[in-house]
């Protein structure tokens, strides 16, 4: 997101509007939504332009998983729950939760995420399909407008990839259900209460490798009855896709060019199919 200021004005007006007390707010993550810590209140704030989230179905869906036993973060107990919209910003508030060392282990992130699916089994709600996400990516690459550095070559490449594993995918028939989308670690909130799933704005139906395809080699050696195969697929179509956004104009991923390089040099060179948090950590050295 590009206007900070503004969104985090739009934050703390809300929060004072709510008789919460937010002098300041520290920045926790910033891209196309940004996520706040408002202080002294200790408020969890995510914000967006309006228009560009959906907000409210996060909000709903995420009171009934709480209800279903998945493990989300909750919203803000102190307020009422809902989307609050300021100067052009949706504003959701969320429990805020100080994070834990050491950080989540794949045993735990892997329960998690399987309690997670087992509370989205519960739930009753209309989603989009996973296939939707390779849709988004396709456009991005189609339309030089969208993508205009990427080559001619390359967009071709990306294109025709994206439509194989699309074709690949649905060949195998898996059963699908409803799923959290992108459940990356930085989706994951280590706390005393163990892991918790933010985010749940990118939710769609589709097979388990498909969640599972985002998050670390670790974790998924933990995550019962994975089908290897359709993992595999799965893990090279989340590349393809993250590849894709990586060179939409506009993009606001940190060194997201370097990312899109690597990430199509990684669909040409082949299996086997790294995790994004591999990706991630050889592009940004040690943390």
């Amino acid at each position: 997101m590009t206007d900070v200021k503004r969104a985090i004005a739009a934050a703390t007006s809300v929060a004072a509007s709510l008789g919460l007390t937010a002098n300041d707010a520290i920045v926790l993550h910033n891209s196309n939504k940004l996520a706040l810590r408002l202080t002294p209140c200790d408020a969890f704030a995510r914000v967006a332009p309006v228009g560009q989230e959906v907000a409210e179905f996060e909000v709903d869906l995420a009171q009934r998983l709480i209800e279903a036993g998945g493990p989300v973060c909750p919203l803000e107990p102190r307020v009422d729950p809902g989307v609050y919209t300021r100067d052009g910003f949706a504003v959701t508030l969320w429990t805020y939760y100080e994070p834990v060392t050491p950080h989540t282990s794949p045993a735990d992130y892997a329960e998690a995420l399987e309690r997670l699916h087992a509370g989205m089994r519960k739930v009753d709600v209309a989603s989009p399909r996973f296939t939707d996400r390779i849709t988004e990516a396709e456009e991005v690459v189609a339309d030089p407008d969208r993508s205009p550095e990427l080559t001619d070559a390359d967009r071709a490449f990306l294109g025709g990839r994206l439509a194989s594993l699309r074709r690949a995918i649905e060949a195998r028939g898996a059963v699908e259900q409803l799923l959290h989308g992108e459940p990356h670690p930085g989706n994951v909130l280590s706390t005393e209460n163990g892991p918790l799933f933010i985010d749940l704005e990118t939710c769609c139906r589709g097979p388990v490798e498909f969640d599972l395809a985002h998050v670390p080699e670790a974790v998924c050696a933990r995550y019962p009855g994975v089908d290897q195969g359709l993992l595999d697929e799965c893990r090279q179509l989340v590349v393809a896709m993250v590849a894709a956004w990586r060179w939409e104009l506009g993009d606001q991923f940190p060194n997201g060019r370097r990312f899109g390089e690597e990430l199509l040099r990684l669909l040409r060179e082949g299996p086997p199919w790294p995790t994004l948090d591999t990706v991630t950590g050889r592009l940004d050295g040690p943390r």
